[in-house]
């Protein structure tokens, strides 16, 4: 993505197509593969829970067993060889409740100036509050999404927004999302510069010959084509990785 880009992450709240995953890994790779400052505002998970699935997909220790206090003589060697260059890595995370566009604004500007911030992960749309009176919830979204676009222009540097999806691909055979899935969908389908819309085909099919898999469908792409990439999903991992690599 080029600076003042603005992407949404999409997919069903009630399917665990695990959206916050996704964004968390865009975040991680960028702050712990490239030195990137990223910052994370975090309305739906806590602080504690993040750097639970953080470690997880860098140690590659499941989250179950982090979670459960359990960990092998072999866990505890993955964590140490990790913990490191994760506590060294420019990523922060925010996850004051109730943050609405005015907070966030300010948080980013305050990262950008002390530390050059380059991505920006909102997480998620839905449960942002807008600070100025609306008619509906869907002309508040509307107002929100118009933020995060001027935010991104304002700070120069990406922002990914997590969004949810209607109940659109529940009624179909199939079970793809679209774009007019995006739940209070109009102002996010245009504002957006980028939608991947995450999709399972193992949550509908347990018998699905594509078990493991996730397709990350970039339905809109303002500069570029639009295309599906195919993942593996390593959620005990809390991690979506390359297919080639597993």
């Amino acid at each position: 993505m080029d600076n003042a880009d603005h992407m949404y992450l999409a997919g069903r709240s009630m399917i665990p197509t695990h959206n916050s995953t996704a964004s968390m890994d865009f975040a991680r790779n960028a702050a712990i593969r490239h030195n990137c400052a990223s910052a994370i505002f975090s309305l739906e998970m806590s602080k504690v829970e993040i750097v639970m699935r953080l470690l997880s997909a860098e140690a590659r220790v499941p989250l179950h067993v982090l979670r459960s206090g359990q960990l092998s003589d072999d866990d505890w060697t993955k964590l140490a060889r990790r913990m490191g260059e994760i506590s060294e890595a420019p990523l922060f995370v925010d996850d004051t409740p109730s943050m609405n566009l005015m907070e966030i604004r300010a948080k980013a500007r305050r990262l950008k100036q002390r530390h050059d911030l380059k991505l920006i992960v909102v997480d998620y749309l839905q449960l942002m509050t807008s600070p100025k009176r609306t008619e509906s919830r869907q002309q508040e979204v509307a107002e929100l999404s118009r933020g995060l676009k001027l935010l991104a222009k304002e700070v120069e540097c990406p922002v990914i927004a997590v969004s949810q999806l209607n109940r659109g691909p529940e009624q179909r055979t199939d079970k793809r999302p679209q774009l007019s899935d995006l739940r209070e969908s109009g102002s996010i389908e245009q504002d957006a510069d980028v939608v991947i819309l995450l999709h399972r085909d193992d949550y509908y099919d347990k018998e699905s010959p594509r078990a493991g898999e996730a397709d990350f469908i970039v339905a809109k792409h303002r500069n570029g084509p639009t295309d599906t990439v195919t993942v593996a999903a390593q959620l005990h991992l809390s991690r979506f990785v390359d297919m080639a690599i597993v």
